[in-house]
């Protein structure tokens, strides 16, 4: 993702400065036929129901944090990081108003589990895999992702070039993630596996584990807010198939072909690449 001094002032700036509900591309024509909004499939009548893991954080999700909310420590009612912005942007194509955008908080693992959904899509750095895909449905890219390695500054970990060379390191990750199958397909080593990623950074922060893998833009407040004497030791190349975040949706819903209807639109536009720009600014090396 981003050096980390550099992508924290921004995100402290970006957040002050704007609201980011993703104007880019605003003015595209609504949909039409079955995905005119008053045809859409919807949890509730006249409104849209949003969710995402009640640990909203930068740069996914940005706002002050509210009290009672069930959300922390951003806001995704504030359309501040990425995600945010870009779930405003494609209720905003769909014909929806900001009033009519209601968030739940759900755990990550919950989201694609078999079983009636809650909300009508769900947004949080959910990878696609075939295996997520038996029990919800999958939008198109949104994101697509590389993995990187935070390490303590100052240990031996932070010197590697290679992803051979993380070999010999204990790695951290949170169980049920790409970060974990790229450990163990690709680095050929057995992690530290946690409950939660909050519980991942623990460990890292207390030195039970030399590396935590995680999605490269996650490392920015990892390294400026959760761990400041961590840095990010680089990119992880892709291998196999280009990693990629979708939006999750109940099995069967027909709101995820218009949905996708949306995000090709904002992908010819530039949209997403703009937001993405604003919000995941930064860069680190790519291990060889």
């Amino acid at each position: 993702m981003r050096k980390p001094a550099l992508f924290l002032v921004a995100a402290v700036a970006l957040g002050l400065s704007a609201a980011g509900l993703g104007q880019a591309g605003s003015s595209a024509p609504a949909l039409t036929g079955a995905c005119a909004k008053a045809n859409l499939k919807l949890v509730k009548g006249g409104q849209l129901s949003l969710a995402t893991d009640n640990l909203s954080f930068p740069p996914w999700f940005g706002g002050k944090e509210r009290k009672g909310s069930g959300f922390a420590p951003s806001d995704p009612y504030s359309g501040q990081g990425y995600e945010s912005a870009v779930a405003y942007e494609v209720a905003k194509r769909l014909g929806f108003a900001r009033g009519e955008v209601m968030w739940i908080a759900v755990p990550f693992g919950k989201s694609f589990a078999p079983g009636k959904k809650a909300f009508d899509w769900y947004i949080s750095q959910v990878s696609y895999k075939p295996v997520r895909a038996k029990a919800a449905d999958f939008s198109k890219s949104y994101y697509f992702v590389n993995q990187a390695v935070v390490g303590l500054k100052g240990k031996p970990i932070t010197k590697v070039k290679t992803v051979a060379g993380l070999g010999p390191f204990q790695l951290g990750v949170a169980i049920g993630t790409t970060s974990y199958d790229y450990i163990v397909d690709h680095i050929k080593s057995k992690p530290k596996v946690y409950d939660t990623n909050a519980d991942a950074v623990a460990a890292l922060k207390n030195g039970r584990i030399d590396g935590l893998v995680v999605d490269f833009p996650s490392t920015g407040y990892i390294t400026g807010v959760q761990v400041p004497n961590s840095t990010v030791v680089g990119r992880l190349p892709t291998k196999g198939t280009r990693e990629r975040f979708g939006m999750i949706f109940q099995k069967g819903n027909p709101l995820v072909s218009c949905v996708n209807k949306v995000l090709d639109r904002m992908w010819a536009d530039g949209t997403l690449k703009r937001l993405e720009a604003r919000w995941l600014a930064g860069s680190a090396p790519i291990l060889k």
